[in-house]
């Protein structure tokens, strides 16, 4: 939401949150579900034994929820790559987690896509807007 009340002759202040960040953040957020479930089908289904299957399942959601939390460093979008390389390549043990992760990994270059332009089109709008305004 931005500052529309800002005093005459300034242009208003951009306290929009990052739609880049935001919807990387919701990619996380429901992918941790999805791989956190995973943890009983590899127990069940795959024959994998408690610990390992609970370090994969689990230990990849919580990742994905932390990281969704540090999505303000630049860093982290590069890391929320590598949890995508490692959601499909749960598919070795649980064959479908090559599709679900692959649709993860789609959403997640999507919105860091889309996100990166969004946020390049509103800088460009904001220039031209204070170039427009030189008060």
């Amino acid at each position: 939401m931005s500052d529309v009340s800002a005093p005459q002759g300034q242009a208003p202040q951009n306290t929009e949150r990052s739609p880049r960040r935001g919807m990387c953040a919701a990619v996380l957020c429901l992918e941790a579900i999805t791989v956190g479930l995973t943890t009983p089908v590899l127990i069940t289904i795959a024959d994998v034994s408690v610990g390992p299957a609970v370090l994969i399942g689990v230990g990849l959601a919580v990742a994905c929820l932390l990281l969704a939390g540090m999505l303000r460093a630049p860093w982290a979008y590069t890391v929320g790559w590598v949890l995508q390389v490692a959601a499909v390549a749960i598919g070795f043990l649980v064959p479908l987690m090559f599709v679900l992760g692959g649709i993860f990994a789609l959403l997640w270059g999507m919105a860091d896509f889309l996100g990166r332009k969004i946020e390049r089109e509103r800088a460009a709008a904001w220039a031209a807007y204070r170039a427009e305004d030189p008060d």
